[in-house]
């Protein structure tokens, strides 16, 4: 009689129901998250192929090349095509006469 009664005082206690849960959520969460951050310091320790490093060097890429490649560009004769959306044809969007979209949809 004694342990029925006993387990159901424990299944009535809040404290065991929702406080022990919790608790076991907020240790276990910072166990968790000390892994995961780990990670981030262990890939800054990692070092990178030399012959890679040799090529990410020689590919440097600045704001400032960049713009001077597209400063004399004419954006005169630009064209917004709209892009197709999932249900209709790629190929015929692209660069075709309205007309022509028109008769092919209905």
């Amino acid at each position: 009689m004694f342990p029925n009664a006993a387990m159901r005082s424990l299944r009535r206690n809040k404290t065991l129901r929702y406080g022990v849960p919790m608790l076991l959520l907020i240790v276990g969460g910072s166990f968790g998250l000390r892994e995961f951050s780990q990670i981030r310091y262990d890939a800054v320790k990692i070092k990178i192929d030399p012959e890679l490093e040799k090529k990410l060097k020689m590919n440097k890429m600045s704001l400032e090349s960049e713009y001077e490649k597209i400063k004399d560009s004419t954006f005169d004769d630009w064209k917004n095509i709209r892009g197709p959306r999932p249900w209709e044809d790629p190929d015929l969007l692209q660069g075709r006469n309205p007309e022509i979209l028109k008769t092919k949809t209905t």
